[in-house]
């Protein structure tokens, strides 16, 4: 199956908070997204990996995502070495997306960087025809995203391309509180966590709605470009 847009996370849950409006405002224009998570969050304080599953599966689906998988890498230390990159090269070849998400180059936490190098690296050698990715994808052809684009998290970096999200908001934030395990929940035992904190819940809706007025929208979410925007009619831009 060919993907329009397929998004990287590091965990369960990376690539809602990050871009998961843009997943849905794409899914709903007919375009065919999809996630492939690089660990299965094992190490988080709260839920369980087979709970996590469970509630990536749903999230996918608020999203309108046609595939999402899960590499299982080791949490908390996602390698970056040849072998992983082949890993997620196998991916590239198998969806051939346009476009690829990724997580932010630094961020709070370790595994967000070394998971938004290793899908970069990743990206460029799935280009490479003399690239053995294993004789299970052997009949896979060379395939480069056109863009690649890292969305922002825990970190306020800065962005050079802003994303109307308005239209897909609702199912971003239907997509997040999907992890259940994960977020603000007053009725839960577990150990309160940073992200699990009610103030955390109000920041993603107000830093969308920020990026929003920003360029004009309701809500948005911000990217990092890994190549530069090229444009041939300035209009198209707001």
């Amino acid at each position: 199956m060919k993907l329009d847009v397929l998004a990287f996370g590091a965990h369960p849950d990376d690539v809602e908070l990050g871009a998961g409006g843009i997943l849905a405002v794409h899914a709903a224009k007919g375009k065919k997204v999809g996630i492939i998570d690089l660990t299965r969050g094992e190490m988080g304080t709260r839920g369980t990996p087979e709970l996590r599953d469970l509630e990536a599966a749903e999230a996918a689906r608020i999203l309108g995502c046609v595939i999402r998988e899960n590499l299982a890498f080791p949490d908390g230390i996602i390698p970056t070495n040849h072998s992983a990159q082949i890993k997620v090269a196998e991916v590239i070849r198998k969806y051939q997306p346009e476009v690829v998400l990724m997580n932010a180059p630094t961020d709070r936490h370790p595994d967000h960087g070394r998971a938004s190098q290793l899908v970069e690296e990743a990206c460029f050698l799935s280009g490479l025809h003399k690239l053995d990715v294993g004789t299970e994808f052997s009949g896979l052809l060379p395939w480069r995203p056109k863009q690649m684009y890292k969305y922002l998290q825990f970190y306020n970096l800065e962005p050079n391309l802003v994303v109307d999200i308005t239209s897909g908001f609702e199912a971003k934030m239907a997509a997040v509180l999907a992890h259940k395990s994960q977020f603000y929940d007053p009725s839960s035992l577990e150990p309160e966590t940073v992200i699990a904190s009610k103030g955390f819940l109000d920041s993603v809706k107000a830093r969308a709605m920020d990026w929003g007025r920003i360029i004009g929208a309701n809500y948005a979410e911000p990217l990092i470009s890994v190549r530069h925007v090229g444009v041939e009619n300035l209009l198209d831009l707001r």
